[in-house]
């Protein structure tokens, strides 16, 4: 896919024929410089944006030419985003259950709490974000995303406001998200996340390298 943005009268090309595929089961972490086109491309794939050139396919569905509400639904359904400051992702009267009980009332779906347990949680199920350290928040966020199996869970630098210990948990949550079977895509710069990818992508002025 292709996509420029139009800036200050002039053109910048922010990915260029770029092509990727994520598979189940697999974490596939977007790596390269500032400016690389890493959130661009995140965006694409959260269909969040359309690409001037290309496609993007959402479960073997082509994305690219549906509706904004087409679009909508399908990122409340089929897609879990998590945003790069902890608490952009929680709301803070929800407690962590009540946060996987919207999750399942939006996107249709039953809820499993195992999931909490899955990503190191189940004792904090009643606590509201403010009660919880930056890499729960995070944690929560990622259940949240993951509640009823959507097609994949996004991330954009889910580490870059943790410490190193915290960041780590949160790359062992994405790990058992992956082993569940779960798509993962995760936008980074941290090598802690890179090192837990089982594919590396990485983007260099637009362009795949």
């Amino acid at each position: 896919m292709t996509h420029s943005y139009r800036t200050a009268g002039r053109s910048l090309t922010a990915l260029h024929e770029v092509s990727i595929a994520a598979a189940r089961g697999r974490i596939t972490a977007l790596v390269g410089p500032s400016g690389s086109g890493k959130s661009t491309l995140l965006r694409m794939l959260a269909c969040l944006e359309r690409p001037d050139e290309g496609r993007v396919e959402v479960g073997g569905t082509d994305v690219t030419a549906l509706s904004a509400r087409a679009r909508r639904a399908v990122r409340r359904r089929r897609i879990g985003y998590v945003f790069q400051n902890p608490v952009d992702n929680l709301l803070d009267y929800l407690t962590v259950q009540e946060h996987l009980e919207l999750a399942a009332k939006m996107r249709g779906s039953g809820l499993s709490l195992s999931l909490l347990d899955r990503l190191g949680l189940d004792d904090r199920r009643g606590h509201r974000p403010r009660q919880l350290s930056g890499g729960e928040q995070q944690r929560t966020a990622l259940a949240f995303a993951a509640v009823g199996d959507p097609d994949a869970v996004l991330a954009d630098e889910p580490t870059a406001q943790l410490d190193r210990s915290s960041a780590g948990l949160v790359a062992e949550a994405f790990r058992a998200l992956a082993e569940a079977g779960q798509t993962v895509v995760v936008a980074t710069h941290d090598p802690v996340l890179a090192e837990a990818a089982d594919d590396v992508v990485e983007l260099v002025d637009g362009r795949v390298r």
